[in-house]
């Protein structure tokens, strides 16, 4: 590994803590046995090294995201749509950075990649409102003198499989409805 390139970046960055080389998992960062480099495609440099996880650690964070899941599904509605504000304005003031680093791991121009990160956020500025408007509805019955309620309940965990060429937009585009029904 090149460590001068990788230093290059973080000294760009206004803060370089954004430049993750652990996994998030039930509270804590978490490396693995092994890692996997992460290349700049344009001079194949390695801008970092992110744990390979695998089953075990996949089944961890499922189980904690269950465990999480109870507490957050309880949030009332504008509860989770103030953290998910909170979310969008960090992506906010931190744009350039994400911007910078997005750049570094795919090879997109600067330009493309703030751009991304604003679009990004606009998912989770828009979720944040949609979550106090998740209403119920009052349906005709077919039967006299009766009425169907349908109560929108969060499920629980939600995985989502995105694409490699928009990993932010496509993210909080899955992520930010899922957080604002209540699901983890």
């Amino acid at each position: 590994m090149d460590i001068r390139k990788a230093q290059a970046l973080r000294d760009i960055l206004k803060d370089a803590a954004l430049l993750k080389e652990k996994c998030y998992i039930d509270g804590k960062w978490v490396g693995g046995k092994t890692t996997i480099d992460v290349t700049n495609p344009v001079d194949e440099s390695v801008i970092a090294t992110v744990p390979k996880l695998g089953a075990a650690e996949t089944r961890a964070a499922i189980e904690a995201a269950q465990r999480a899941q109870k507490d957050w599904a309880k949030k009332t509605a504008k509860e989770r749509a103030a953290i998910l504000r909170k979310w969008f304005n960090l992506m906010m003031e931190n744009q350039e950075d994400l911007a910078q680093i997005m750049t570094a791991e795919q090879g997109k121009p600067l330009l493309e990649s703030r751009g991304e990160v604003a679009y990004g956020a606009s998912f989770i500025e828009f979720f944040a409102e949609e979550a106090k408007r998740i209403y119920g509805e009052t349906i005709p019955s077919p039967w006299p003198n009766g009425r169907m309620i349908v109560i929108k309940q969060p499920v629980g965990v939600v995985a989502a499989i995105t694409p490699w060429n928009f990993p932010n937009a496509m993210i909080t585009r899955k992520a930010g409805p899922a957080l604002a029904a209540g699901c983890a």
